[in-house]
């Protein structure tokens, strides 16, 4: 599945959540619909500190519309860590990393294997 972009309210949200948690991180699983992302789920068992977030992708229910995830960097760093890159192996296809101070420009999407790509903001 391509994803063409992400829906403005749907990142704007991801970035309060980011806020609203910091100094932790936070990791939610992105949906899409029609090759857009509008949705995300916070996983629940999420094991959170200020280092990493985690969950079991077992505990998701199965959905054809995942299209990856998204998480928080509080350390600013917006680029996939070793972890990072494990993890998106197993969970969809667009990754996105946000970091303080969680503004507009503060976030950063990967494909699968930690490749940036851009994706279209759509209003």
């Amino acid at each position: 599945m391509e994803i063409r972009g992400i829906r403005r309210e749907c990142l704007d949200t991801l970035r309060a959540v980011g806020q609203s948690q910091h100094p932790r991180e936070f990791v939610a699983v992105l949906r899409e619909t029609d090759g857009i992302i509008e949705e995300f789920d916070l996983a629940p068992g999420t094991v959170v500190t200020d280092r990493s977030a985690g969950f079991s992708p077992e505990m998701l229910p199965l959905d054809v519309h995942t299209a990856g995830s998204a998480h928080s960097h509080p350390n600013g760093v917006l680029r996939p860590s070793d972890a990072d890159l494990r993890f998106f192996g197993r969970m969809g296809s667009y990754h996105l990393i946000f970091g303080p101070p969680y503004g507009a420009d503060d976030w950063r999407a990967f494909r699968r294997d930690g490749t940036p790509v851009a994706l279209e903001v759509i209003e």
